[in-house]
C-alpha cells in the first residue's frame, strides 16, 4: 500500500474545519499540477474535531483525490500531536505542514520549495492577521526560543514550513510526553531559510487558537525542552541564602555594638512568608518536572489513530483498534 514515490507531502492537521477544506485540496492540486509539476501527498489529520461535518468532508476528499490521504485520531491530542501523525505517515523527500484555514495560501508552497539548499523554510509574514494577544503572545514565544532554543534572531516560527525527510525522521526519533513543534525542529538543525509571505485573512470560520493553547504552548518549550525554571529557582536559592548570610550578619553585628536586638513582629513575618512562598514555588518547579518525567517513563502515544481513508486502503472499520505503534514521538 502506497508504494508510489512521492516528492511532496503536505501535512495539514484539520479541527473545526468545513468549508475550507474542498477549496484546500483543490488549490493544493492545481498548485502541483500546475506551477510544481511533481508527485505529492496530502494527508488530513482530524484532531478529533467537534464538528461531525468534519470527517465525512475528509473522506469525502480521500475518495475524490488519488493523492488525499485522511486520518482520523481516537481524541483531540493537540496541533502538535496532529502535525506529527502526519509527518509519520509522509512518504515524501519534503514535508510541507500547513493550516487548513487558507490563511496560508497554497500557491505560496511554491516559494517554501524553490530553493533545496537549506534543511527548513519557515513562511515570513510580514502583517499577520491574527489578534492582537495572539501577536503579543507570539513575540513572547519567540524571544523563549531565542533564549532556550538558540533560534536564529532573523527567524520567525510559523506552522507554514517545508522540512526536509531526514530532519523529519530525526524528529521522530525524539522521544517526549510534550512534543513542541520549533523545539524538536532545533534541536536537529538551525539551517532554516525565512521565506516572505502574504498571510491571507480568514475566509471560513473563526480563530480557534486561543491564549489557552499559547500557554501551553510555552510551559511545553519552558519546562518540556529546558532546564530554564530550574535554573530560576537555583539562583532564587543562592540569593536567598545570600540575603540571609548577610541579614544574619548584620544581626551579630548589631548585637554585638548595641547590645540585644528587640525582634520585629512584621519583618519576622516577611521574612517567614517570602522564604515560604519561594519554597512552595520551588515544589511547585520541581513538581512539574516530576509530572512530565513520570509520563514519559510511562510511554503514552503522543497520538492514536482511529482510521484512514484513501483510495489505496478505504477506511479502517470502526471497531478495529487505534492504531498507535510507536508512537512515543514516533508518533
Amino acid at each position: 500500500m502506497h508504494a508510489d514515490r512521492v516528492e511532496y507531502s503536505i501535512v495539514v492537521p484539520v479541527y473545526d474545519s468545513t468549508e475550507s477544506l474542498p477549496e484546500l485540496a483543490e488549490r493544493i492540486d492545481r498548485v502541483f499540477a500546475v506551477r510544481l509539476k511533481a508527485p505529492y501527498e496530502l494527508i488530513l489529520v482530524d484532531d478529533r474535531s467537534p464538528n461531525p461535518e468534519t470527517w465525512p468532508i475528509m473522506e469525502q476528499l480521500a475518495n475524490r483525490y488519488a493523492s488525499v490521504r485522511s486520518i482520523q485520531l481516537t481524541r483531540n491530542f493537540g496541533k502538535t500531536a496532529a502535525v506529527l501523525c502526519g509527518f509519520q505517515q509522509s512518504r515524501g523527500d519534503w514535508v510541507i505542514a500547513m493550516d487548513d484555514d487558507l490563511q496560508h495560501a497554497p500557491e505560496d508552497i511554491s516559494a517554501l520549495v524553490t530553493d533545496n539548499c537549506h534543511d527548513v523554510s519557515v513562511a515570513q509574514f510580514d502583517d499577520p492577521k491574527h489578534s492582537l494577544p495572539v501577536r503579543i503572545s507570539s513575540r513572547i514565544k519567540g524571544w523563549f526560543e531565542n533564549r532556550l532554543l538558540g533560534k536564529p534572531p532573523n527567524i520567525v516560527m510559523s506552522p507554514f514550513m517545508a522540512l526536509r525527510r531526514e530532519v523529519v525522521q530525526t524528529m521522530l526519533q525524539i522521544r517526549t510526553p510534550y512534543p513542541f513543534l520549533d523545539a524538536l525542529i532545533l534541536s536537529v538543525t538551525h539551517d532554516i531559510r525565512p521565506v516572505k509571505v502574504c498571510h491571507q485573512p480568514r475566509k471560513y470560520g473563526r480563530q480557534t487558537f486561543t491564549l489557552r493553547k499559547r500557554w501551553s504552548q510555552l510551559s511545553n518549550l519552558v519546562i518540556s525542552n529546558s532546564s530554564f525554571l530550574l535554573g530560576i529557582v537555583a539562583w532564587i536559592g543562592i540569593g536567598c541564602s545570600f540575603l540571609s548570610l548577610l541579614y544574619g550578619g548584620y544581626v551579630i553585628l548589631r548585637t554585638l555594638v548595641f547590645g540585644s536586638v528587640i525582634q520585629g513582629w512584621a519583618s519576622l513575618m516577611a521574612v517567614t512568608l517570602m522564604i515560604g512562598g519561594l519554597v512552595l514555588f520551588s515544589l511547585g518547579v520541581i513538581g512539574e518536572y516530576l509530572i512530565r518525567i513520570i509520563k514519559g517513563i510511562e510511554g503514552r502515544p503522543v497520538y492514536s489513530i482511529r482510521r484512514i481513508a484513501d483510495r489505496a486502503s478505504g477506511p479502517l472499520v470502526e471497531n478495529e483498534p487505534p492504531e498507535a505503534g510507536s508512537r512515543k514521538l514516533q508518533g
